[in-house]
C-alpha cells in the first residue's frame, strides 16, 4: 500500500509533530502505568490484604453474638455478591486495568479460603471479602483505595493530551511563521516570471530564509540591469541596422535611372523587405511586451477585429465566439499573438480557417484552427523552440522559426500556456489559455 503524502510543508511538518507528539506521549503512558502505577498499585494490594487478613482474626476470635453484631454494623451478609464491573473496559480502560491489577496483587496475597469479588455500582464501588466470622464464611464490603480506583491517572492522562495538543498549535503558528516568507518568495518569483518587478523581500526573520531573500533580492537586481542592458542593446542594433538599410534604398534610387533595371529593382528591393521582417521578428521576440502594461479587455472584440482585417486582405476566418470574461491583457502584445497565429493558419494551412473561444475553469481559450497537412505531435512540439520550423515550412520565404516562439512567449506573460491538438476532420488547432 502506496502512503501519499501531503504537498504542503505546512501540512507535513505538522502531521510529523502530531506523529512524534503522539508517539513520545504513549511511550510516557507506558512507562507511567507499568513502572510507576503497577507498583504502586501491587504495593496497596498487599497493604490491604495484610488489613484484611487481620480483620479476619479479630472477628473470628469474637465470641458468636459480638461476632454477628460486628459483621451486622460492617454490612455483612451470609449470601455471596454478584461480581460487576463487566461494561467497564469500554468506558473506563485505565480504571479497568488497575482494578485487575489490585486484584490480582490481591487474590495472590489472600488465603485460598478468603474470596475476593469486585462490585460497581455506578459510583459506589466496593470490594467484597469473605472472611471468617461467628464460625461461618461471610461476606463483608470494604471501601476501595484510591489507588485501586485508578484516582488521578485519568486527570495525568487528559493533561498529557493537553500537552500534546498545545505543542502540535504551537508548531502550526510556528511552522505559518516561517512559511510567510516563503510565501512572500513565491509570489514575487511569479511576478518576476510576467516581467514585473516586484518590491524587495524583507531580509529579517530566521538566518536562512534571510539568506534565500537576500539572494532573491540580488538575482531580481541582475535581471533588471540585465532588462536594461538588452533594451539598449536592442534600441542600437535596430538603429544601427536600419539606418543603412534606409541609406541603401536612397542610394540605390538614386544611383539608378528611372525605368531602367526595374527587375533589378524589384528584387534588391525585396530582399531589403526581407531583411527588416526578420528584423522586426528578432526584435519582437526580444521584446515580447513586458514593458507594457496590461487592462481587462473583451478578447472576442479583438478576434472580431483581426478577422475583419484579415478578410480585407481576402482571407476569410469563421468565427465561433463563445461568451467569455473579462481577461487582462497587453493590447499590443495579445494582438500580435493572435495575429502570429492566424498568419500561420494563412500561411500553411490556407483552408478550413476558422478561430473559437470558450471559457471554463476560470480560463478562456482561443483556438485557431485550419485544414493544412498535419504533422506529428513531435514535430510540433519542436516547433515551440526558436528558429524551429516544420516540413512544411520550407517552402515558405521570409520566416525565421521564430512566430511560434513569439506566442509562447506572449502566452506564458500573461500566465497562460500554449496547445497543440489534432482538429476533428483533419488540420491543426492551436490553442491558447489564459486566465480569466
Amino acid at each position: 500500500m502506496r502512503i501519499t503524502l501531503p504537498r504542503s510543508l505546512l501540512t507535513r511538518n505538522i502531521v510529523l509533530l502530531v506523529a512524534l507528539v503522539a508517539f513520545t506521549q504513549a511511550c510516557s503512558l507506558i512507562v507511567l502505568l507499568h513502572f510507576v502505577q503497577r507498583p504502586r498499585v501491587e504495593r496497596a494490594a498487599a497493604v490491604f490484604s495484610h488489613y484484611v487478613k487481620m480483620l479476619d482474626g479479630v472477628l473470628a476470635a469474637m465470641p458468636v453474638d459480638e461476632g454477628r453484631a460486628a459483621v451486622a454494623r460492617l454490612g455483612g451478609q451470609i449470601q455471596a455478591p454478584e461480581e460487576d464491573g463487566t461494561d467497564m473496559p469500554a468506558l473506563h480502560p485505565f480504571r479497568t486495568w488497575q482494578r485487575d491489577v489490585f486484584m490480582r496483587g490481591l487474590r495472590r496475597d489472600l488465603p485460598p479460603d478468603m474470596a475476593a469479588r469486585w462490585q460497581d455500582a455506578g459510583d459506589n464501588e466496593r470490594l467484597w471479602i469473605r472472611i471468617h466470622a461467628s464460625g461461618a464464611p461471610t461476606w463483608i464490603p470494604l471501601p476501595m483505595t484510591a489507588d485501586a480506583q485508578a484516582s488521578g491517572i485519568t486527570a495525568a492522562i487528559a493533561l498529557s493530551a493537553g500537552l500534546g495538543l498545545l505543542a502540535a498549535l504551537t508548531g502550526y503558528l510556528i511552522q505559518r511563521h516561517i512559511n510567510r516568507p516563503l510565501q512572500d518568495l513565491a509570489r514575487a518569483a511569479l511576478h518576476v516570471s510576467a516581467g514585473e518587478t516586484p518590491p524587495p523581500l524583507p531580509t529579517g526573520g530566521p538566518t536562512e530564509i534571510a539568506q534565500v531573500s537576500s539572494a532573491f533580492n540580488r538575482m531580481t537586481d541582475a535581471l533588471q540591469q540585465a532588462e536594461k542592458t538588452r533594451a539598449l542593446m536592442l534600441a542600437g542594433v535596430s538603429h544601427d541596422i536600419r539606418t543603412p538599410l534606409t541609406k541603401l534604398r536612397l542610394a540605390m534610387a538614386m544611383a539608378l535611372p528611372r525605368g531602367t533595371g526595374d527587375a533589378f529593382v524589384a528584387s534588391v528591393e525585396g530582399y531589403l523587405d526581407h531583411i527588416d521582417t526578420i528584423l522586426q521578428q528578432f526584435m519582437d521576440y526580444a521584446g515580447s511586451g513586458e514593458r507594457e502594461v496590461s487592462q481587462p479587455g473583451d478578447l472576442n472584440a479583438l478576434v472580431r477585429q483581426l478577422a475583419s482585417d484579415f478578410a480585407g486582405l481576402g482571407h476569410e476566418f469563421e468565427l465561433d465566439l463563445g461568451p467569455l470574461p473579462l481577461v487582462s491583457y497587453r493590447p499590443t502584445s495579445m494582438l500580435r499573438m493572435l495575429m502570429n497565429l492566424m498568419q500561420n493558419a494563412i500561411n500553411y494551412g490556407r483552408t478550413g480557417l476558422m478561430v473559437r473561444t470558450w471559457a471554463d475553469g476560470g480560463a478562456a481559450h482561443v483556438a485557431v484552427c485550419d485544414r493544412g497537412i498535419g504533422i506529428s505531435v513531435e514535430e510540433l512540439e519542436q516547433l515551440r523552440a526558436p528558429f524551429s520550423r516544420g516540413d512544411n515550412a520550407r517552402g515558405h520565404s521570409g520566416g525565421t522559426g521564430l512566430g511560434l516562439a513569439i506566442v509562447e512567449r506572449i502566452a506564458r506573460l500573461h500566465g497562460g500556456s500554449l496547445a497543440f491538438r489534432p482538429r476533428d476532420g483533419g488540420g491543426l488547432e492551436v490553442v491558447v489559455s489564459l486566465p480569466a
